[in-house]
């Protein structure tokens, strides 16, 4: 069972794992130091627990003791307890959730080991933006997406924003980090998967009349410049959502990378 522990004091430092919570450069740093990330709200840490993620310790207001008390009495890790006003000097806001959990992380699987039983599997290149990650997490997972595989410059699945606009749906859907940006496809395509880049080019083929394959590796590139070209080049076919002739005239010729990945799943799980 969870032991209650009452702070009063925001430099508490057993509360260092909850420091600064928006400070992104500090957060990076202290997570992958001590192999941890934050889980925020009742729902999102409910899903890291049921997942099998271990508890470092849990911190929340009061009032949250009560929702939560099934699972303090299945989890052995201190629970901190403080007001609001503690709360928002230890992470740098005001907690609106009023709960938070610092997690284990866990070792990621090897790329190839992850992908050798996937028949559907979506491949980000180089996503910056840790919400646009969540978000697209949340759409593999809903849409039944086998694996996510990030190139190593794409953000982090664990960082706070990303579980929380994620809903706890990066806990929900197996994934990997390549570590060799130049020669991680070859391990998609070892495994057997056809290569697709989706792509804004309205002169790809539209995915809806894409040659799919027992085996598929849909590919979305950087929020600002999409994929880039040598991963266009390694693709077995270049692949896009068609855009309105209307809309295209007035001059919006493309979605965001969440409305593309959201289309992109769906058309990639109907296949």
């Amino acid at each position: 069972m969870g032991r209650l522990i009452t702070v009063a004091d925001s430099a508490d430092p057993r509360l260092a794992d909850y420091v600064r919570l928006r400070d992104v450069q500090l957060r990076k740093s202290l997570e992958a130091e001590h192999g941890l990330f934050i889980a925020e709200g009742e729902k999102v840490i409910r899903r890291a627990v049921e997942t099998g993620y271990p508890v470092r310790s849990l911190l929340m207001a009061p009032r949250w003791l009560d929702p939560l008390a099934d699972l303090l009495e299945r989890v052995d890790a201190p629970v901190y307890v403080a007001d609001d006003a503690v709360l928002e000097g230890i992470v740098g806001f005001p907690v609106h959730r009023g709960a938070l959990a610092s997690m284990a992380r866990r070792p990621l699987p090897p790329v190839p080991e992850l992908v050798a039983a996937a028949r559907r599997v979506l491949v980000l290149e180089d996503l910056v933006d840790h919400g646009n990650v969540g978000a697209i997490f949340r759409c593999a997972a809903a849409l039944g997406v086998d694996a996510v595989v990030l190139s190593p410059r794409c953000a982090d699945p664990l960082y706070r924003r990303s579980v929380k606009v994620s809903m706890g749906a990066v806990f929900a859907i197996p994934y990997a980090r390549m570590t060799d940006w130049h020669h991680g496809l070859g391990e998609l395509r070892t495994a057997g998967h056809r290569l697709l880049a989706l792509t804004p080019d309205q002169s790809a083929v539209p995915i809806e009349k894409a040659v799919w394959g027992e085996r598929v590796a849909l590919m979305l590139g950087t929020e600002g410049d999409g994929l880039s070209s040598r991963w266009l080049k390694a693709a077995d076919e270049a692949v896009c959502i068609p855009m309105s002739p209307g809309a295209m005239a007035r001059g919006v010729d493309s979605l965001n990378v969440v409305a593309a990945a959201s289309i992109a799943c769906y058309g990639l799980m109907r296949s």
